[in-house]
């Protein structure tokens, strides 16, 4: 939105009705450019990052995954790394290297930052910085208390593109993450062969 626009929303009020360390809930009264009033519920959450760790090898390429119980929707999933450390401010770079070597041990010679999005804004307010990790070198994991059953796999590309479509991978921010690091690629590639 540009300077000059008015925002179609303002908020009249707001109050935080939940707090704990990971997340505050607010609850803001509103009131549309109509004059209509309405409440709007809103979870904030710190900055979080999501990583793409690609082994690309001569037998093919292989992305890093892990797989969790997630307790909202009561089952266990694969995604790729992500995560936050519950700071408002934090280097994207630094948490996105931190969050891979605590999750799956490993250690980064390169990072390209491809893209910001936010995750779920039609109720929540939290960015995700997506990361591609290239250059990977096992070593131990950091895990936080709540990451006590994730397992770490190392699978090729074309099973985890096979696990988006069967249910396997149902983590949107994966979904998202993939396909931004697919078009940045494509782009990529697209201008070096016009070089």
């Amino acid at each position: 939105m540009n300077d000059e626009q008015i925002p179609p929303i303002r908020t009249i009020s707001s109050r935080e009705v939940y707090r704990n360390p990971w997340t505050r809930v607010r609850e803001d009264v509103i009131e549309r450019s109509n004059g209509v009033r309405g409440i709007y519920g809103v979870v904030d959450k710190d900055p979080a990052c999501i990583v793409i760790p690609l082994e690309q090898t001569a037998e093919g390429d292989f992305l890093w995954l892990v797989r969790q119980y997630r307790y909202t929707v009561g089952d266990t999933f694969f995604e790729l790394p992500q995560g936050g450390w519950e700071t408002a401010e934090v280097d994207p770079e630094e948490l996105a290297r931190g969050e891979l070597r605590e999750e799956t041990g490993l250690l980064v010679e390169r990072m390209t930052h491809l893209a910001d999005h936010w995750i779920a804004y039609g109720a929540m307010r939290q960015i995700h910085h997506v990361y591609l990790a290239e250059g990977l070198t096992p070593g131990e994991t950091e895990r936080d208390p709540e990451e006590h059953d994730m397992t770490v796999h190392r699978v090729p590309v074309s099973e985890f593109e096979s696990m988006l479509l069967d249910g396997r991978v149902m983590d949107n921010c994966t979904v998202a993450a993939w396909g931004v690091y697919r078009v940045w690629r494509d782009r990529r590639d697209k201008l070096l062969r016009s070089t």
